[in-house]
């Protein structure tokens, strides 16, 4: 399924340092619409049954070398016939040569030539990394994003939970800030969650009774960040009396965004628990499962051993 979104070609040029060969007058005006690249291989050979020219096409050695091997009329006839299907973007890799031929069919049609002294795998590797980032399906949700331990915690909860006022203890203890208020959440792959925030809003958490607070200004450069992967959801909720919470940690619970499912906990908030303390533990016990060692799991077992209770 194609990505509702786009980037300019012009972005992905400046991002890669392409060598600029040959572009079009609009050529501001080219968005790359799909997060996959083309190597063109089974076209240059004459299959373009499936063919999709709203991907960059890639060429590398293996299609360089083939196309030098042919016959003078042969190679032009496939390399017509190829730039002729329009292809979004060709990019010649290792730093191979523009064929000539190539580059005049591409100039007459107006599609953009560029060439990069990166080799063809590694290349592809960060192109489609990049796109998949930029063209990522994506949602806000309100809520709070912050990096503990190297963990990334979406704090979620009504408003006034206390989401912002968590955020900022956990700056002064030494943690960073990603995004308050609004969260853009953008789904990078079928297990990766990447959260930002909007550019307007960038560094910035609202303090009821104080206002907006420019953290990066107050508690410097090394408190906020720029993107971070969502490892794990946390929902504030006002304490319920005779709502049972979880007290062993069993629960495996998860919340859906965008199709991967995140683990999750729900925290009661009422006076005297110190959120910025238990986010932390609960950031720390999250990578503690993740490396293999469930503390809930271990109880429970050691429990059963005590009670006689088979497992």
């Amino acid at each position: 399924m194609r990505s509702e979104y786009t980037i300019p070609l012009s972005q992905i040029e400046k991002e890669f340092s392409l060598e600029r060969i040959t572009v079009p007058d609009n050529y501001e005006s080219v968005l790359i619409r799909t997060p996959e690249v083309w190597r063109p291989g089974l076209a240059l050979a004459g299959f373009y049954d499936i063919f999709d020219k709203d991907r960059i096409s890639i060429i590398g050695n293996a299609e360089h070398v083939f196309l030098s091997g042919l016959e003078a009329e042969d190679r032009r006839t496939k390399i017509v016939d190829f730039v002729e299907h329009l292809p979004a973007a060709i990019i010649f890799t290792s730093g191979l040569e523009v064929f000539p031929e190539l580059l005049e069919k591409a100039r007459e049609l107006g599609i953009p030539v560029f060439i990069t002294r990166e080799r063809t795998s590694p290349f592809n590797a960060a192109l489609i990394s990049s796109l998949n980032t930029h063209l990522a399906p994506r949602i806000t949700r309100h809520g709070v994003l912050v990096e503990v331990y190297g963990e990334g915690l979406l704090i979620l909860g009504d408003s006034g939970v206390g989401k912002s006022e968590t955020a900022i203890e956990l700056v002064k203890r030494g943690h960073r800030l990603i995004a308050d208020d609004a969260v853009e959440i953008k789904r990078v792959s079928a297990k990766t969650l990447v959260g930002s925030a909007p550019a307007i809003i960038k560094h910035y958490v609202e303090l009821r009774g104080i206002g907006i607070v420019d953290v990066r200004r107050i508690f410097g450069m090394g408190a906020v960040k720029e993107t971070e992967k969502i490892d794990l959801v946390i929902n504030l909720e006002h304490w319920i009396k005779d709502k049972m919470y979880d007290r062993l940690g069993l629960d495996d619970e998860k919340v859906d965004i965008l199709g991967n499912q995140v683990p999750a906990i729900t925290i009661p908030v009422m006076p005297g628990r110190n959120l910025a303390v238990i986010l932390e533990i609960a950031a720390m016990n999250h990578r503690q499962k993740k490396m293999g060692y469930n503390t809930a799991e271990e109880f429970n077992k050691r429990l059963m051993e005590q009670m006689g209770i088979p497992q």
